[in-house]
């Protein structure tokens, strides 16, 4: 096993999307374990707009700010090459909380990490359909949003991860599904590549007129990635009644300032909306009973994601970038070694 990791550090509170200079690539010792943890081989990060949440000093977000001088965290796909903890074995294929580097150390107990044992053909489905990607979309439209057949449900940043499987979902269940992207490009590729009924590019286009030509009897679902601007011209086109379902605030997360609420704020008691926010840690415990339902949607075609993959831990910021520049299709993911389920296999027999 390598004595050194290379590892990315939060130095500085980054400002907008200029990460490269607020983090840094360094080699540092490799950790020794305690009791109770697990050493983890990196084959996968997972790109995560959330993952910016983390790196401000906000005290008032779901979870405390990453400290400065240690390496950032993230959700992580590899598998276990030593332990310290009962229940895992070096060769066991994980998901877990991890770190930008090339081994993750995690603790079972303090943190998520997950023994994953069906073989999909594509493991990077772990990190989208059937991970916290899929399971936030599926809760979104169905729990939280409590969407219907024959409603219409509208999804913002309907070309990323989250957005494009609660497309799918809403789908799916029989619903009229318009998504909202930054171009018309991503507009045509939702539509080709996921069913979108309709589309909306909000750089070129009024998103409030678009919406309410698209939808004359009004929005029944909203599921909210963006907040800002798009959730005001949500607000004066929703249906009585409607529901907006708040996954993401993502034009705010580089703010450390106070954040306006929406301008539109008195359409919530025009038209009687309830609006709720919701996060995948809290019903990760019910990832594998989401999971079982959405698979048949996933063999039948109807629940799938494209990825864009990225070469390299040296590369992890400028593929983290991507999805703040508006330059991703579907799930961003850094690669740092082949995990086909022949190799976790053989690694497991090693064990």
């Amino acid at each position: 096993m390598p004595q050194a990791n290379r590892v990315w550090f939060l130095s500085r509170r980054p400002e907008g999307d200029d990460f490269q200079s607020a983090l840094d690539f360094t080699s540092a010792p490799m950790p020794e374990l305690k009791d109770g943890d697990v050493l983890i081989r990196n084959g996968y990060l997972s790109m995560d707009a959330g993952t910016r949440m983390w790196m401000n000093p906000r005290e008032d977000s779901y979870m405390p700010p990453t400290p400065l001088g240690v390496p950032v965290q993230g959700m992580v796909l590899g598998v276990v090459t030593d332990s310290r903890h009962p229940d895992y074995r070096a060769g066991d294929l994980v998901r877990a909380y991890g770190q930008w580097a090339d081994y993750s150390v995690s603790r079972p107990d303090d943190t998520y990490v997950a023994r994953l044992s069906w073989r999909l053909d594509d493991l990077r489905q772990y990190l989208a359909v059937f991970g916290p990607n899929g399971w936030t979309a599926y809760w979104g439209i169905v729990e939280t949003g409590q969407a219907k057949p024959g409603e219409t449900v509208v999804i913002s940043s309907a070309a990323g991860a989250t957005g494009a499987l609660a497309g799918q979902v809403a789908k799916a269940i029989g619903c009229r599904v318009i998504g909202i992207t930054g171009t018309a490009e991503k507009a045509a590729w939702i539509r080709a590549r996921f069913g979108f009924d309709d589309t909306v590019s909000y750089k070129s286009s009024d998103v409030a007129g678009e919406i309410a030509r698209l939808c004359p009897n009004g929005v029944d679902l909203y599921y909210d990635s963006v907040a800002g601007l798009i959730l005001d011209a949500m607000l004066a086109n929703m249906a009585l009644f409607g529901r907006i379902a708040v996954c993401g605030t993502m034009n705010n997360y580089d703010k450390t300032g106070p954040i306006p609420g929406p301008y539109k704020f008195d359409q919530i008691l025009m038209k009687r909306l309830r609006i709720e926010g919701f996060f995948s840690p809290d019903f990760y415990h019910r990832g594998p009973e989401i999971n079982r339902k959405t698979a048949a949607w996933h063999r039948a075609g109807k629940l799938d994601m494209a990825f864009e993959e990225v070469d390299g831990l040296e590369n992890t910021v400028a593929g983290y970038r991507r999805l703040f520049t508006g330059a991703n299709r579907g799930k961003v993911l850094i690669k740092l070694a082949e995990l086909s389920p022949d190799l976790v296999q053989a690694v497991s027999a090693l064990a």
